[in-house]
């Protein structure tokens, strides 16, 4: 944080007003200024922007903008946002911020924890009377969470909205796709879509629920911990044979406060019961029976359990442990009348008990929050050292599906939202391109997604290259991630397609192209590069009219490496790659079969492997569309981790983390390319002055005003109408080769009105000019018409198959013998096969 203070200037009653270049003002309302500190704490300086503005603390936003950047609003909304923010304006001295929430401060608890930070102090107040807008946004904000924390409210609320209203704080819980902090939600047509796309990726856990308010229903925050509020009903008598158990299922609750370790919060429930001890309902009591007997460490079974009288007793029989409680209607209290605590089973009971499932659920809930990628080992190794229990993998297993569906939402009921969710990107990204596609059995088969600023970037400053993915989803499904990447004037990835389909297959690839066609719709002549193993040229060149396609350098590589056997000659295995990664990027065949005849002299098992796979589609030499083999990096990889972070969400989630990951790539771009002073990207910028210092001293020779000589270690010809010089260097890379230049440098011409358009810093402005819009998820209610069709628009999950890779048989392993050696040894020394230099005994 900054060193010293940094003036606050809080603004609030106003409206944003949006100008032509995207830019945002505010006007109206009033200010304030405040002092703050690096040791002011997040719920401070919120309690006390909420008294001086006079606004409902529960309902209090705070957003500011970036220094310079007066597009995008940032939401504040705890202490790592307040550090950043501090961050961000260490170099200034006030900061604004904006406010807005409900009118009526009321001084109560606000549930500030006990051990405070340095308050915010108040600077001299200053009031505004500026005139109010006349339009502007209504008093509506959205900050967007990550989609790692639970969706299960919204999942719920959009189903059915009537429904969801019906429930209670503690069952509404809204911690993930989105998060909505809502002031009036009266009009959809004034949703503030400000919010950063570094909101996108806050570790926050709010909750969230219907409420009742003057305009209708309103979706309310609340926090995480708060109890539920609605009646335990009251339970069936159970029968005499009981498992024995450690905890009665009764909700959800927390184990305690972050601060306080998992060893003194169980402390401190060793005393949680005394005899005569009162407790406000029968659910409370049974909280604190469950922590008791987990501290110390014994099991019981519950005779009575109903909302007036709970009995239990220790869960080995003749061990005479017992508690009795009852309500107590003069007192209006749940009341321990007999507590019997010595125990004679020797501890015999924790051994058999059994946690109930609620309370597994809990805690395994809490540790997914701090991490959600757990595994089952690591869970039940943290539940045995800190409470004692011991759980078998399966128990554990079925307790994280179960965590992971109360904090993300199910599995099932996302894809019912697929159609609710396309109909949102194309509202709030005009322009986009969605496709939903369902079999005759209810159930998903395939969605394509290309948003707006995705297409318009790649028409307007990209290669008319594309590169054809495909990713698995790593999901309970076993969806696949098919994408169409360009690349932009950098040389850096620029998504412009993608679609989750229920298989890889060519039924699906054929209409994935046919979707990306409609969406692209472009009449330049596309080049698409794949696997080769993916048989994908006839679907390209089927679908789209003078395409070309090509193999991947990088997969090529792959497999050329995979299948090298000896015996090796001459420089040996190791020189093979370099060698074939040169045959592909020469430009000339001349250089191509010099490089493919080194590969020969060393191997000539790989030198008919590459003759095999058809250079025609690979080396630059022979290659008819956009040259691309300068590129070795794997495209995939990107989208592969984008997926690692959300592998454990349902599919909307999911997809959210890659609109989210675009979203902010696009940004970074944009933001980054802003402050370029140079004409073309940095990396094409710095290989054209590479050949601007080859060019110097080179000698020119005019043949005409278009055509030259240039002489070097050899005579080069010059065409600067066509673009063109006997290196073949020019047209493949797109920027003028050494001799080009010095040919420039000669006729006062400037060289970079030679260079490809597609690698000017403007054209890569252009590329990432436009946003990616958040998509609004506000569920409005709508009656129970929703809820009469819900059972006939059900979509169903795709059929769970198992992945390719595991329906493969095993390899059979052999030994020598059994007449199988696996790779052949070669002597670098006499090249002999079956022994090394090291071992070598003839004499040279």
């Amino acid at each position: 944080m900054v060193r010293g203070k940094l003036i606050l200037i809080c603004q609030h009653g106003g409206d944003f007003e949006t100008k032509d270049d995207g830019s945002m003002s505010y006007a109206g309302g009033e200010a304030h200024a405040l002092d703050i500190s690096p040791e002011t704490g997040f719920d401070d300086l919120k309690y006390k922007l909420a008294e001086k503005c006079n606004l409902e603390l529960k309902s209090l936003a705070i957003k500011y903008f970036l220094p310079g950047n007066r597009r995008t609003l940032i939401t504040l909304s705890n202490e790592k946002d307040l550090k950043r923010m501090c961050d961000f304006h260490k170099d200034s001295v006030t900061a604004d911020v904006f406010l807005t929430g409900k009118a009526g401060f009321v001084p109560a608890n606000h549930g500030m924890p006990a051990k405070r930070k340095k308050k915010a102090t108040a600077a001299r107040p200053a009031t505004s009377k500026v005139a109010p807008s006349a339009g502007g946004l209504k008093d509506v904000t959205i900050s967007i969470a990550t989609p790692s924390d639970s969706v299960a409210g919204v999942n719920a609320a959009l189903r059915s909205p009537s429904r969801a209203a019906k429930r209670t704080a503690g069952r509404n819980i809204v911690d993930g796709l989105f998060e909505v902090s809502i002031a009036d939600a009266t009009d959809t047509d004034t949703i503030d879509m400000s919010a950063s796309p570094a909101d996108t990726v806050k570790k926050r856990r709010r909750t969230a629920s219907w409420k009742r308010a003057a305009n209708g229903l309103t979706i309310v925050t609340v926090d995480d911990n708060l109890e539920e509020t609605e009646k335990t009903t009251p339970r069936k008598k159970v029968a005499r044979k009981f498992n024995p158990i450690v905890v009665a299922n009764n909700g959800d609750h927390q184990l305690g406060p972050v601060d306080v370790s998992v060893e003194k919060q169980v402390e401190s429930w060793k005393n949680g019961i005394t005899e005569g001890q009162d407790f406000r309902s029968v659910a409370e009591f049974r909280d604190a029976l469950q922590k008791y007997a987990i501290a110390h460490r014994f099991g019981y079974k519950l005779r009575k359990n109903d909302t007036n009288r709970a009995n239990a007793v220790c869960a080995v029989e003749g061990c005479p442990w017992r508690i009795h409680a009852s309500w107590v209607p003069s007192a209006s209290v749940f009341r321990v009348k007999m507590l019997h605590e010595p125990h004679t089973c020797g501890g015999e009971s924790w051994k058999i008990a059994t946690p109930a499932k609620n309370w597994l659920v809990n805690v395994i809930k809490d540790r997914l929050r701090d991490s959600p990628h757990h595994k089952p080992k690591e869970i039940a190794t943290g539940l045995l050292r800190d409470f004692g229990l011991e759980l078998n993998y399966a128990q554990v297993w079925r307790g994280i599906e179960d965590a992971r569906q109360q904090l993300q939402g199910s599995y099932k009921d996302a894809y019912n939202q697929l159609p609710w969710y396309c109909e949102k990107i194309e509202k709030t990204n005009p322009g986009s391109f969605t496709k939903l596609v369902i079999g005759d059995d209810k159930r998903f088969q395939r969605l394509f997604l290309s948003f707006n600023a995705m297409i318009r970037g790649f028409q307007s400053g990209c290669r008319p290259l594309l590169f054809l993915e495909a990713i698995p989803l790593k999901s309970k499904y076993h969806e696949i991630l098919l994408t169409a990447t360009a690349l932009d004037g950098d040389d850096g990835i620029f998504p412009v397609a993608f679609a989750v389909v229920d298989d890889e297959n060519e039924d699906s690839w054929h209409w994935f192209l046919e979707q990306l066609r409609s969406a692209v719709s472009t009449s330049r002549s596309l080049t698409f590069v794949s696997d080769r193993d993916k048989g994908l040229m006839k679907h390209v060149l089927e679908i789209f009219e003078n395409a070309h396609h090509g193999y991947s350098i990088y997969y090529l590589m792959d497999s050329f490496i995979q299948n090298l056997k000896g015996p090796f000659f001459g420089e040996g295995r190791a020189s093979l790659p370099g060698c074939f990664l040169a045959a592909a990027k020469a430009v000339r065949p001349g250089g191509f079969r010099m490089y493919t005849e080194q590969i020969k002299r060393v191997s000539s098992s790989a030198y008919d492997w590459i003759m095999q796979n058809e250079p025609e589609y690979w080396a630059n030499a022979f290659f008819k569309g956009e040259h691309f083999n300068h590129i070795t990096l794997n495209i995939a990889e990107a989208y592969a981790n984008w997926i690692e972070e959300a592998r454990d969400l349902p599919i909307i989630p999911k997809v959210e983390v890659i609109r989210c990951k675009i979203m902010e790539l696009m940004e970074l771009r944009r933001t980054e390319s802003s402050n370029w002073t140079v004409k073309l990207t940095p990396s094409k910028q710095e290989k054209l002055q590479e050949e601007c210092v080859k060019a110097r001293g080179l000698k020119v020779l005019f043949s005409s005003d278009t055509l030259f000589e240039v002489h070097d270690s050899s005579i080069n010809v010059v065409d600067i109408v066509k673009q063109h010089c006997s290196c073949a260097m020019w047209k493949p890379t797109g920027l003028p080769c050494h001799h080009a230049i010095a040919v420039f440098n000669c006729t006062g011409r400037s060289v970079y009105d030679y260079c490809s358009k597609y690698y000017t810093a403007e054209s890569f402005r252009l590329a990432f000019a436009e946003s990616i819009n958040p998509a609004s998820t506000i569920a409005h209610p709508c009656g129970n018409e929703e809820d009469s069709e819900e059972d006939e628009d059900q979509i169903m999950p795709p059929s769970i198959s198992r992945p390719v890779a595991a329906q493969q048989p095993k390899k059979i392993r052999r030994n020598k013998s059994q007449g199988i050696i696996r790779r052949s040894v070669c002597c670098t020394r006499c090249k002999g096969v079956g022994h090394n230099k090291v071992s070598c005994k003839v004499s040279l």
